[in-house]
């Protein structure tokens, strides 16, 4: 034996990931509000939702985008049945709180389609169509005129 059999004889095996120890995704959606668009997957575990790697109390700093975000799990009473983990791009921290919201509510309604009507109620199965309207030629935004000089 080599002093290089030896060292490798004693270092850690590393365990590999067999595809039945990772993690299965039951259901995926995407949610859209304004500019963001969330995609969105659930997998069954302890009610964890994890946003672009971060938790969701730390990624949303205010309580009203955190109950916002976790709205459709509650109302459905899920939050305790599935971990939710989010990758979410584009728009303010508020449209992105109402994208999220919208994709875990679409992931839910391709698990239960008998949920769709509670999440219909409350409108979270709703795409919010309204976006920034463009800004027009002559005007300095979308309808905010240059001011008027009588001379």
């Amino acid at each position: 034996m080599t002093s290089k059999d030896t060292h490798v004889e004693n270092e850690p095996t590393k365990k590999q990931k067999t595809k039945s120890e990772s993690k299965t995704f039951v259901a995926r959606a995407v949610g859209r509000r304004k500019e963001a668009i969330a995609r969105v997957s659930l997998s069954e575990g302890i009610g964890k939702i994890i946003v672009n790697g971060k938790d969701y109390t730390h990624y949303f700093p205010t309580f009203a985008l955190q109950k916002n975000v976790q709205a459709p799990l509650v109302l459905t009473d899920t939050a305790a049945g599935f971990d939710v983990s989010v990758k979410v791009v584009g728009g303010g921290v508020r449209g992105q709180a109402d994208a999220v919201r919208h994709g875990i509510s679409r992931a839910l309604l391709s698990l239960n389609n008998d949920l769709k009507k509670t999440l219909r109620a409350e409108g979270f199965l709703t795409r919010d169509p309204r976006v920034k309207e463009r800004k027009k030629p002559g005007l300095k935004r979308a309808r905010r005129a240059p001011q008027f000089s009588k001379r």
